[in-house]
């Protein structure tokens, strides 16, 4: 059964009880200060945004472990939240497959309130554990899956429900939170707890809050990828060429990989369906495009080891 949400005097003590709904004594001023002022505050207060992501790298990394072994079971990324935290999950499914190649069901993000609550406010849309278990089974949620919950206050009934949900389901699940670790009571397979402190405006979650998640997500999903091979040397590999800006990327990943010219490049990615990793191949180990998708594929989709693909020069 989903537990009521708390109102009231409940709730209030509740909020009370959070890091990121106290004042912060460092910027008691900030709505008198001269405006030089004013951004130096916010600028020092996001670097401590920053900062407080360092001592939760080792749990990022397992995180990143359990995501990238769904992934390679067939299983896939869902985030879930509400507010900022939706749309920051939102935002990083999204950019996933222009950047990696991926399809769009492989990283999803789930927000309380739907699509309209990426761009306008969907007031009581997170209120209750039951939406996001229902967003959940809505969204097909397997066993094979990571639910990943986001939010800042590590409170919010919908990411709680849902997070509960997907443990019922078999999911793994992670949880981003900006609150202290020693204050995470929710049952999850990893807890991912940059601490910011008191945010500048107070309650203001949009902000170190925000900062910080975001953070946390590119590293999630990014490294969760360069495991996957998406990612020879620097450079994004498997990136789609949907629009002029992402063509002319991609020539010069090529002419940066290989040492070509940009009619050299040019050709290469045509002759490789418009696909830097074959178009990096088929240069690199002078091939042609079959057999480049052929050691692509034996090499597990890593450029590295397609390009020494022992099996193919030994004529095996």
């Amino acid at each position: 059964m989903p537990t009521p949400p708390a109102t009231g005097q409940a709730l209030f003590d509740q909020l009370k009880s959070l890091t990121t709904e106290k004042r912060n004594p460092r910027t008691f001023g900030i709505d008198t200060a001269p405006l030089a002022d004013v951004l130096q505050m916010l600028h020092e207060e996001d670097q401590r945004a920053v900062d407080a992501v360092t001592p939760e790298l080792p749990y990022v990394a397992q995180a990143v472990e359990i995501v990238e072994e769904a992934f390679r079971s067939g299983g896939r990324l869902f985030y879930v939240g509400a507010g900022t935290s939706g749309r920051l999950g939102v935002l990083d499914a999204a950019e996933c497959p222009p950047t990696f190649g991926t399809p769009p069901e492989l990283v999803q993000g789930l927000i309380a309130g739907g699509r309209e609550a990426m761009f306008e406010a969907q007031e009581g849309a997170e209120d209750k554990e039951e939406n996001g278990a229902e967003a959940v089974d809505a969204a097909g949620v397997t066993s094979r899956d990571v639910v990943c919950g986001i939010a800042a206050s590590r409170r919010t009934p919908y990411v709680v429900g849902a997070v509960a949900r997907a443990r019922e389901i078999g999911a793994r699940t992670l949880f981003v939170t900006c609150n202290p670790r020693s204050q995470f009571t929710l049952d999850v397979d990893v807890a991912i707890c940059p601490d910011v402190g008191p945010e500048p405006i107070m309650g203001s979650t949009r902000m170190k809050s925000g900062t910080a998640t975001k953070l946390v997500l590119n590293m999630l999903s990014t490294a969760t990828m360069i495991r996957l091979g998406k990612v020879y040397e620097n450079m994004m590999v498997d990136l789609q060429m949907t629009n002029q800006k992402l063509v002319e990327r991609s020539k010069k990943i090529v002419m940066a990989a290989t040492g070509v010219g940009y009619d050299e490049a040019a050709e290469a990615l045509g002759a490789a369906d418009g696909h830097v990793k074959t178009a990096l191949v088929m240069l690199l180990a002078d091939v042609d495009a079959d057999e480049a998708r052929d050691r692509i594929e034996r090499g597990g989709g890593f450029v590295r080891h397609a390009i020494a693909d022992e099996a193919a020069e030994s004529g095996a």
